[in-house]
């Protein structure tokens, strides 16, 4: 299995539950397909650096798994469907990137204590 990294922006005037239910369908997707997931982060409203849509912001997510490459294709389908991803990234991780997220994490767990 290889590890990926997909980084999605959501539209901004989705509500809270919106928000909440597009990311559950992206996990339970993947779940479905048999990826593991390690870890997934809610980045918030962030200002974008250019228009997309004509918005200026948006909602960033960033979920990070394991599955086979097969699941991937049909994973970005789903993305391309959605009108409420404005854009999306997904990414194969080496070996020091594994590492490097590993290290990200942790240093985001401290910094919540």
């Amino acid at each position: 299995m290889n590890h990926y990294e997909t980084v999605f922006i959501l539209n901004p005037v989705l509500s809270e539950d919106q928000i909440k239910e597009t990311v559950k369908k992206y996990e339970d997707y993947l779940v479905s397909k048999g990826a593991k997931m390690v870890n997934k982060e809610d980045w918030g409203l962030k200002k974008l650096a250019y228009p997309i849509q004509n918005k200026k912001s948006g909602f960033y997510h960033l979920l990070e798994f394991q599955v086979d490459g097969v699941a991937i294709d049909e994973f970005e389908v789903l993305f391309r469907r959605d009108e409420r991803v404005m854009r999306y990234l997904t990414v194969k991780l080496d070996r020091d990137a594994v590492d490097w997220a590993r290290e990200r994490e942790s240093r985001i767990k401290s910094s919540k204590k």
